[in-house]
């Protein structure tokens, strides 16, 4: 009879584990394994809610790891473009001051150099922009996993209770009678907890989960209208300097050239021209002209400009500005012309 009796035993519980593994295949929690029963139909709707609210909220989160992860590498390569970008701004800086000599490349670095300095100030802007990004949000995945823990309490103490009901009917005393009431009692002290913090957690879950979605979206928007601002800004900065150096390169080429003072023993052929453009010097090295000026061309340069005296003064006018009248040597030059 005892033999009897603990075959039926053993027999249940395999029943049992195979129940429960038929449950843990179609209702497994997807937030912690485990192999929890289900206990009744409202539990199991909690579970299912929970479960979902748990997989969202966590790739939710998971996304925003990558976000601040994105944005810690951006803060990074900013921080190094910023050094790098300070650095060649000094030393741009450092060449046109050390040469004044009026050339264009000392020119033009003293320009760069400048503007570098706009540029990086744009970096670190937009630098902070994203270290602002960097604040995680709330998470209350916590208490689902709490409840994961209750509900797997809830299983060992159910197998609990039934264990102790098998105890009573094969041995119905008042030591087995007692012992499956604090079982029961225990068993239903975890439901109620159960429901009450799966409410909670329920509730804190899908609170998060808006929270997730607002937040995450907001946070993209200010990265694309950050980035927007700061390529606008740049852009804007390096138009400008290429507008002022380019300026300044047309302004270098159409100004009188610089030609060394000739030490030569050989006669040089002047020529007389006559001015048939009004001309206004504006530096010290042009010759300012007016209509019917006669002037002595000394020197013509391919650049379009030519060097010569009249009224006492000499400087440089654009060639066109003139017509030749006669050709004479230097030597044959002995007075002012008029």
């Amino acid at each position: 009879m005892d033999a009897l009796r603990k075959q039926a035993s053993k027999l249940r519980e395999q029943v049992a584990k195979q129940q429960q593994a038929v449950i843990k295949q179609f209702s497994g929690t997807g937030y912690e394994s485990s192999d929890v029963m289900v206990i009744d139909e409202v539990e199991m709707q909690r579970h299912q809610q929970l479960e979902k609210l748990y997989r969202s909220t966590r790739a939710g989160k998971d996304f925003q790891k990558e976000v601040v992860r994105a944005a810690e590498a951006f803060t990074a390569i900013g921080y190094k473009h910023i050094e790098a970008g300070t650095k060649l701004s000094e030393d741009c800086s450092r060449y046109g001051a050390e040469n004044t000599n009026d050339k264009i490349l000392a020119k033009g670095a003293s320009i760069y150099g400048d503007a570098r300095k706009h540029v990086e100030k744009e970096q670190e802007d937009w630098n902070k922009l994203l270290s602002s990004q960097l604040v995680p949000l709330e998470d209350a995945r916590h208490l689902a996993q709490r409840y994961s823990r209750m509900r797997q309490e809830a299983e060992t103490q159910a197998v609990e209770v039934s264990r102790r009901q098998a105890r009573v009917r094969e041995l119905p005393n008042p030591e087995n009678v007692a012992k499956l009431q604090a079982a029961e009692a225990k068993m239903k002290e975890l439901k109620a907890n159960m429901a009450v913090l799966g409410i909670e957690a329920s509730a804190a879950l899908a609170a998060v989960e808006a929270q997730q979605q607002r937040l995450t979206f907001q946070r993209l928007v200010a990265l694309v209208e950050g980035e927007k601002t700061y390529h606008l800004r740049v852009a804007a900065i390096l138009g400008e300097v290429e507008a002022e150096m380019v300026s300044e390169k047309q302004r270098k080429e159409s100004a009188p050239p610089v030609i060394p003072q000739e030490n030569s023993s050989e006669k040089t052929m002047y020529f007389l021209a006559e001015a048939t453009h009004s001309f206004s010097a504006a530096s010290e090295k042009e010759l300012s002209l007016s209509v019917g000026d006669y002037v002595v061309v000394r020197k013509v340069s391919p650049s379009g400009w030519s060097e010569g005296e009249c009224k006492g003064k000499g400087g440089w006018f654009p060639s066109a500005y003139v017509e030749k009248r006669q050709r004479l040597p230097a030597s044959d030059l002995g007075a002012e012309v008029y």
